[in-house]
């Protein structure tokens, strides 16, 4: 019997989940996934009517409608540790009979976009430019700890990267994943750039930021921006994506990112003022998704 203990999946005194605070009729089949809580409300903002608002820790939740489409937008905050609670807790929410803690006979697949932003890490990635994450390179190690990771992710380009980046072994071993394809060609109808993107575990040292700290591989983005694989080229950083590909395909969802360019590494680069430039994209994600 498929039955999960109150230790495993657990539940808050209102019956929802224990860090989203959703119940199960909250969350619509299309998902937008956004990093910043406050920019839930830009994209709900669009919508024609909104049914609920749920907010606990740095996750918040609305739902509502757009033109027609029933559609939840949820922050989770920063980092690929944050997504392994909320691609858990958002499947369990779709998949899990919460009255008999066991699977649902029939089982429901999710559209889950993440938009966010990101680091540009060529010349063609400039800031403004919107990077749809057609494969995904996760050095957060998380999906290293689920069963079936070997199966899904790309593993001659994993061989090939980390060949070619000397890997230190200290590090958690790199896994390269592919967004969803149908959903991709959704979002990107020839307006985006398909990219490469590294979800970095952290916003300094693991991406080539030295402040106060020496690096432990100094030459770590020289070695990345030159990489190239059958005519893949690392587009960019941000630090969600793969964990959301990831852990999507082992659910049985279909998930992709896209971003835009707010810094570039080599042109040394930035744009704090993007605000604006980014509800362009997640107007287009509405539309499309």
């Amino acid at each position: 019997m498929n039955y999960f203990a109150p230790s495993e999946l657990i539940f808050n005194e209102d019956n929802s989940i224990f860090h989203l605070h959703l119940q199960p009729e909250q969350v619509a089949d299309k998902v937008i996934l956004v990093g910043d809580p406050g920019r839930v409300s830009l994209v709900a903002s669009h919508f024609d009517q909104q049914e609920c608002d749920v907010q606990n820790r740095e996750f918040y939740t609305k739902t509502g409608s757009y033109q027609g489409k029933r559609i939840t937008v949820l922050s989770t905050g920063i980092g690929c540790d944050n997504i392994d609670i909320v691609l858990n807790e958002l499947d369990a929410l779709a998949n899990i009979d919460f009255s008999t803690r066991q699977t649902k006979d029939k089982l429901r697949s999710l559209d889950i976009v993440r938009i966010g932003t990101c680091g540009g890490l060529q010349s063609n990635t400039s800031v403004g430019t919107f990077i749809c994450s057609q494969k995904s390179i996760g050095f957060d190690g998380l999906l290293n700890f689920y069963a079936g990771r070997n199966e899904i992710c790309d593993l001659a380009f994993e061989t090939a990267f980390t060949n070619h980046m000397h890997w230190l072994p200290q590090l958690a071993a790199p896994y390269v994943i592919d967004a969803d394809p149908e959903l991709l060609a959704r979002i990107n109808q020839g307006d985006m750039l398909d990219g490469v993107t590294i979800s970095s575990s952290g916003f300094y040292g693991p991406q080539g930021r030295k402040l106060r700290i020496p690096l432990a591989d100094p030459e770590l983005n020289a070695k990345i921006c030159s990489f190239d694989y059958e005519g893949h080229k690392i587009t960019n950083y941000e630090m969600e994506g793969s964990a959301i590909a990831g852990l999507s395909r082992l659910l049985g969802h279909k998930a992709m990112t896209v971003t835009m360019v707010v810094a570039n590494r080599i042109q040394l680069e930035v744009n704090t003022s993007y605000k604006s430039n980014i509800d362009v994209l997640i107007q287009k994600v509405l539309e499309r998704i």
